[in-house]
Protein backbone atom coordinates (compact mmCIF):
# COMPACT_ATOMS: atom_id res chain seq x y z
CA UNK A 1 0.00 0.00 0.00
CA UNK A 2 2.73 2.62 0.91
CA UNK A 3 4.53 1.89 -2.42
CA UNK A 4 1.16 2.36 -4.01
CA UNK A 5 1.00 5.76 -2.45
CA UNK A 6 4.27 6.44 -3.10
CA UNK A 7 4.00 5.89 -7.30
CA UNK A 8 0.99 8.86 -7.29
CA UNK A 9 2.76 11.06 -5.35
CA UNK A 10 5.68 10.92 -7.47
CA UNK A 11 3.64 10.61 -10.63
CA UNK A 12 1.11 13.41 -9.54
CA UNK A 13 4.50 15.51 -9.34
CA UNK A 14 6.53 15.04 -12.47
CA UNK A 15 9.13 13.46 -11.48
CA UNK A 16 10.59 11.21 -14.77
CA UNK A 17 13.58 8.82 -13.56
CA UNK A 18 16.74 9.57 -15.49
CA UNK A 19 16.96 6.17 -16.40
CA UNK A 20 13.33 5.89 -17.63
CA UNK A 21 14.42 2.95 -20.79
CA UNK A 22 15.14 5.70 -23.44
CA UNK A 23 18.63 4.86 -24.60
CA UNK A 24 20.74 8.01 -24.92
CA UNK A 25 22.44 9.13 -28.12
CA UNK A 26 25.79 9.20 -26.93
CA UNK A 27 29.22 8.55 -29.42
CA UNK A 28 32.19 7.01 -26.91
CA UNK A 29 35.28 8.09 -28.82
CA UNK A 30 37.45 5.69 -28.94
CA UNK A 31 39.53 5.03 -25.38
CA UNK A 32 44.01 4.32 -25.97
CA UNK A 33 44.70 1.16 -24.05
CA UNK A 34 43.10 -2.41 -23.54
CA UNK A 35 41.60 -0.29 -19.87
CA UNK A 36 40.41 1.74 -22.28
CA UNK A 37 39.00 -0.43 -24.61
CA UNK A 38 37.18 -2.36 -21.93
CA UNK A 39 35.75 1.35 -20.42
CA UNK A 40 34.74 2.32 -23.75
CA UNK A 41 32.69 -0.69 -23.81
CA UNK A 42 31.10 -0.62 -20.65
CA UNK A 43 29.91 2.99 -20.87
CA UNK A 44 28.51 1.73 -24.85
CA UNK A 45 26.47 -0.27 -22.51
CA UNK A 46 25.81 1.69 -20.32
CA UNK A 47 24.30 4.12 -22.70
CA UNK A 48 22.01 1.38 -24.86
CA UNK A 49 24.76 0.29 -27.54
CA UNK A 50 27.48 1.45 -29.58
CA UNK A 51 26.57 4.43 -31.62
CA UNK A 52 28.23 6.08 -35.05
CA UNK A 53 30.06 9.62 -34.92
CA UNK A 54 27.69 11.43 -35.96
CA UNK A 55 25.17 10.71 -32.95
CA UNK A 56 23.71 13.91 -30.84
CA UNK A 57 26.45 13.73 -28.31
CA UNK A 58 29.91 13.11 -28.43
CA UNK A 59 31.76 11.10 -24.95
CA UNK A 60 35.88 11.83 -25.11
CA UNK A 61 37.28 10.18 -22.28
CA UNK A 62 41.14 10.96 -21.36
CA UNK A 63 42.38 7.52 -19.38
CA UNK A 64 45.45 7.36 -16.98
CA UNK A 65 47.44 3.79 -16.46
CA UNK A 66 46.92 2.43 -13.43
CA UNK A 67 49.05 4.23 -10.29
CA UNK A 68 49.96 1.58 -7.76
CA UNK A 69 50.71 1.95 -4.22
CA UNK A 70 52.07 -0.38 -1.34
CA UNK A 71 49.73 -0.58 1.19
CA UNK A 72 51.42 -3.43 3.51
CA UNK A 73 55.07 -4.43 3.89
CA UNK A 74 56.79 -7.37 5.54
CA UNK A 75 59.41 -7.30 7.57
CA UNK A 76 61.77 -8.63 4.83
CA UNK A 77 60.18 -5.43 2.64
CA UNK A 78 58.50 -7.52 0.94
CA UNK A 79 54.80 -5.73 -0.31
CA UNK A 80 52.01 -7.91 0.63
CA UNK A 81 49.22 -5.62 -0.14
CA UNK A 82 48.96 -3.18 -2.77
CA UNK A 83 46.37 -0.91 -4.12
CA UNK A 84 45.73 0.76 -8.00
CA UNK A 85 44.12 3.80 -8.49
CA UNK A 86 42.72 4.62 -12.10
CA UNK A 87 41.79 8.59 -13.12
CA UNK A 88 40.07 9.76 -16.15
CA UNK A 89 38.86 12.84 -17.22
CA UNK A 90 35.74 13.44 -19.89
CA UNK A 91 34.58 15.84 -21.98
CA UNK A 92 30.77 15.36 -22.91
CA UNK A 93 29.57 17.98 -26.18
CA UNK A 94 27.02 18.41 -29.02
CA UNK A 95 27.52 19.98 -31.97
CA UNK A 96 31.40 21.14 -30.71
CA UNK A 97 30.18 22.32 -27.58
CA UNK A 98 30.75 21.53 -24.14
CA UNK A 99 27.89 20.23 -22.37
CA UNK A 100 29.85 19.40 -18.99
CA UNK A 101 33.60 17.87 -18.08
CA UNK A 102 34.87 16.38 -15.34
CA UNK A 103 37.27 13.90 -13.88
CA UNK A 104 36.86 10.36 -11.82
CA UNK A 105 38.75 7.80 -10.09
CA UNK A 106 38.30 4.43 -9.01
CA UNK A 107 40.92 2.16 -6.85
CA UNK A 108 40.91 -1.27 -5.28
CA UNK A 109 43.30 -3.01 -3.09
CA UNK A 110 44.62 -6.54 -4.01
CA UNK A 111 46.60 -8.64 -1.94
CA UNK A 112 50.31 -9.22 -3.24
CA UNK A 113 51.97 -12.98 -3.49
CA UNK A 114 54.90 -14.09 -4.31
CA UNK A 115 53.48 -16.93 -6.93
CA UNK A 116 53.57 -14.38 -10.52
CA UNK A 117 49.88 -15.53 -11.92
CA UNK A 118 48.21 -15.24 -8.85
CA UNK A 119 49.33 -11.64 -8.41
CA UNK A 120 48.95 -10.94 -12.07
CA UNK A 121 45.23 -12.14 -11.72
CA UNK A 122 44.64 -9.86 -8.81
CA UNK A 123 46.31 -7.20 -10.14
CA UNK A 124 44.02 -7.90 -13.21
CA UNK A 125 40.78 -8.26 -11.57
CA UNK A 126 41.27 -4.92 -9.35
CA UNK A 127 42.42 -3.14 -12.64
CA UNK A 128 38.67 -4.75 -14.15
CA UNK A 129 36.95 -3.56 -11.23
CA UNK A 130 38.13 -0.30 -10.98
CA UNK A 131 37.21 0.41 -14.85
CA UNK A 132 33.87 -0.60 -14.28
CA UNK A 133 33.35 1.81 -11.28
CA UNK A 134 34.95 4.44 -13.36
CA UNK A 135 31.99 3.59 -15.80
CA UNK A 136 29.46 3.55 -13.49
CA UNK A 137 30.83 7.29 -12.32
CA UNK A 138 31.16 8.79 -15.86
CA UNK A 139 27.91 7.62 -17.21
CA UNK A 140 25.80 8.41 -14.35
CA UNK A 141 26.69 12.23 -14.36
CA UNK A 142 26.65 12.25 -18.63
CA UNK A 143 23.38 10.74 -18.34
CA UNK A 144 22.52 13.32 -15.84
CA UNK A 145 23.79 16.03 -17.75
CA UNK A 146 22.15 14.46 -21.11
CA UNK A 147 18.99 14.88 -19.15
CA UNK A 148 19.06 18.45 -17.55
CA UNK A 149 20.28 19.52 -21.49
CA UNK A 150 17.72 18.21 -23.02
CA UNK A 151 14.95 19.53 -20.28
CA UNK A 152 16.63 22.64 -20.77
CA UNK A 153 16.49 23.31 -24.84
CA UNK A 154 12.81 21.96 -24.42
CA UNK A 155 12.13 24.78 -21.73
CA UNK A 156 13.78 27.40 -24.65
Amino acid sequence: MKKLILFFLLAACGFKPMFSGNDTDIYVAPISGINGIELRNSLNAKFGGQRESDAAYTLTVNLSNPLTKYKALETTGDATWQEINVRASYVLSRNGKKIVSGSESASESYSFVRYLVASNAAYNNAVSNSINVLSEKISAKVIAATSQYESQQNAD
